[in-house]
């Protein structure tokens, strides 16, 4: 087995030795994953582990223990593969037992008729780097990775050709007829030299020869549009019914990116061409499941680590020591960030208490199909003509850790795709802008709305828009019927009047100032904003959203009596709904102060915001006698 120090750079030598120790002893699996989150549990150790999210792939080495900070966009179905085979040294004829798990392709020369060869299976996962993750993410975990990384001559699919013209010939029934299908000189290079050397490991399914409407540039199926990194199939091993579609996790695992599984699919066809019945795949299959390993490489999971968060100024799982520690000073910090969500809302005290209630707000539970915990905040009053909400977003880009503005332009609602859909021809799913991992925030910009006519897509898409909000969930498109996908997205509506979608609460922005140049205030407003203070922001907004909160029934009893006496004297004055969207105000406001049951305080405070922002509504309905 190698050294310790070895475990990053030939994790492989691991598990081999791990498997040459077990004597067929099935406990070795189980010890090859200790070994690995024993390694990774230690101090800074996982900094150590190069990311994928930072590294360019051509700098990885093949084979080596990477990490991938990704979300789940889509789930093949399982795949066989070789665990264990034997294989026979032509020279001597000797047998030996090889490990086939953690690899793509097989060594040379497997004896295909032994007993002791052992079929395994794995899932495979389709991978993308967590969805409109903000730029102060990327950096952060960037400066903080101690990888120390080089460009890897060895990933030179020249060089790796050469060690395949090396090995002997194996078994001739891998061998195929020449190079007349291969896409390229080079691939058919490789093809030719290196079909017979080694085999894959798993049930063929990989991407061939296609025709002319497959020959578009590789879709790697980002949900947001400019989204860039690396896309990855992850292979998993074990227990991969714990993981969720849309899950956002850190991957640790097995780099492979061997050019021979970039010819798989020309032997693909070669074959079937010859057994028609032995491909039951499309080209379009092909091409989805196996696109070539340098574009999409393959991450073969030893240890993976679900995000609760993506906020890397914490660790995953805040402890309650570090949340305890924060909370002395969650006071002053709130004050400090009232401040500065006010100057951003050019004044208007009123309006940054109710979205710093938006900012930390988190679908906790869910009652029924009622999501509990959601508050869609609807910021009214804001300027048609003016980039303000562009600027405005910028900024609350810089605070959270995945977001995405939407502007609902016409031409935006009547062309793109928001909701997932099924492509039962290429076995996968077709991503949407609606296809986000969980705590993103969604900023929808509906002052880019101008007249004209939605077409059916674009009712389809403000129907999707609007259930999102009402019960966090999104129908994804499966053709012959839509299946429900929870999910727990903070939605922030901007609009000049009331907005066509539904909200939890509307708050008509009032400005106390009017600068001149909106840009380059806002600019000069958050370049004031020490990187410290920053980072204070987003770790309470983070730390707020972990807080546990209950109501004893002393306080309950309390509210409801006050709800009596408030209807007393108007019962038209206040609903239901009315103390429904209180009760979560009062919520979030506990929380905010780092408060984790309703005090007499807090709910005084809340029904005082409330009153504040119902009279501004109704002033504003004064004003503009059309508006609803």
């Amino acid at each position: 087995m190698p050294s310790a120090q070895d475990w990053i750079n030939n994790p492989l030598g691991v598990v081999e030795g791990l498997f040459e120790q077990s004597n067929s002893n099935p406990e070795w699996e189980k010890r090859v994953v200790d070994f690995f989150k024993d390694k990774l549990a230690e101090k800074e150790a996982q900094t150590w582990v190069p990311s994928l999210n930072d590294v360019p792939l051509h700098y990885m080495k093949p084979n080596s223990l990477v990490k991938f900070r990704c979300m789940v966009q889509d789930m093949f179905d399982p795949e066989f593969y070789m665990g264990a085979y034997e294989v026979v040294d032509q020279a001597t004829k000797s047998k030996s037992l090889k490990c086939g798990k953690y690899k793509d392709v097989t060594e040379c020369g497997v004896d295909f008729n032994s007993r002791n060869t052992v079929p395994s299976e794995r899932q495979t996962f389709y991978c993308v780097p967590v969805p409109g993750e903000s730029p102060w993410v990327k950096e952060c975990y960037a400066r903080s990775s101690q990888a120390r990384v080089i460009p890897s001559t060895s990933y030179t699919p020249n060089r790796q050709k050469r060690s395949y013209e090396e090995d002997d010939d194996m078994d001739t029934q891998s061998q195929r007829p020449g190079d007349s299908n291969s896409g390229s000189k080079g691939s058919g290079d490789l093809q030719g030299n290196g079909d017979c050397k080694r085999l894959e490991t798993e049930a063929p399914s990989s991407s061939s020869t296609s025709p002319p409407s497959c020959a578009s540039p590789l879709d790697l199926n980002y949900p947001l549009p400019g989204e860039q990194g690396p896309a990855c199939l992850v292979k998993v091993y074990d227990e991969w019914e714990s993981f969720k579609l849309n899950d956002t996790l850190e991957v640790f695992g097995i780099l492979s990116v061997d050019p021979a599984l970039s010819g798989v699919g020309e032997e693909k066809e070669v074959s079937s061409l010859l057994d028609p019945e032995e491909s039951m795949e499309t080209a379009e299959e092909q091409r989805a499941h196996s696109p070539p390993p340098s574009l999409v490489p393959r991450l073969h999971m030893v240890h993976a680590v679900p995000l609760q968060h993506n906020n890397p100024l914490l660790p995953p799982t805040a402890s309650e020591e570090v949340v305890a520690s924060f909370l002395s000073e969650l006071g002053s910090v709130r004050s400090e960030f009232l401040s500065f969500l006010t100057h951003i809302l050019l004044g208007d005290a009123l309006a940054a208490e109710y979205l710093l209630l938006h900012l930390i707000s988190n679908v906790y539970a869910r009652r029924d199909i009622l999501p509990l915990g959601k508050f869609t905040l609807n910021l009214s009053g804001c300027p048609h003509s003016s980039p303000y909400t562009e600027h405005l977003y910028r900024i609350l880009q810089q605070l959270v850790p995945s977001s995405y503005r939407l502007p609902m332009s016409l031409h935006n609602m009547n062309s793109m795709r928001m909701v997932p859909r099924k492509d039962h021809v290429a076995n996968r799913l077709v991503s949407g802008a609606l296809q986000l991992a969980s705590n993103t925030s969604l900023f929808l910009d509906e002052t880019q709305l101008e007249q004209g006519q939605l077409d059916t897509a674009g009712v389809r898409n403000i129907t999707a828009l609007g259930n999102l909000i009402s019960w966090q969930k999104v129908d994804y498109d499966f053709n012959y019927h839509q299946m429900e996908f929870p999910c727990n997205i903070n939605v922030l509506v901007a609009s000049e009047g009331r907005s066509l979608l539904p909200s939890d609460c509307q708050v008509h922005l009032q400005p106390h100032m009017t600068p001149p140049n909106a840009e380059e205030y806002l600019s000069a407003l958050q370049a004031a904003q020490a990187p410290s203070q920053m980072n204070k922001y987003r770790l309470y907004l983070t730390i707020a959203r972990q807080l546990e909160y209950s109501i004893t029934e002393e306080v309950t009893k309390a509210v409801e009596e006050d709800f009596v006496e408030m209807r007393k004297d108007d019962p038209q004055s206040i609903s239901a709904e009315d103390l429904h969207r209180m009760l979560i105000v009062s919520r979030l406001l506990s929380i905010s102060l780092g408060q984790t049951t309703l005090s007499t305080d807090v709910w005084m405070k809340t029904k005082h915001l409330e009153l504040l922002r119902m009279n501004r509504i109704q002033q504003q309905k004064s004003v503009n006698g059309h508006e609803p």
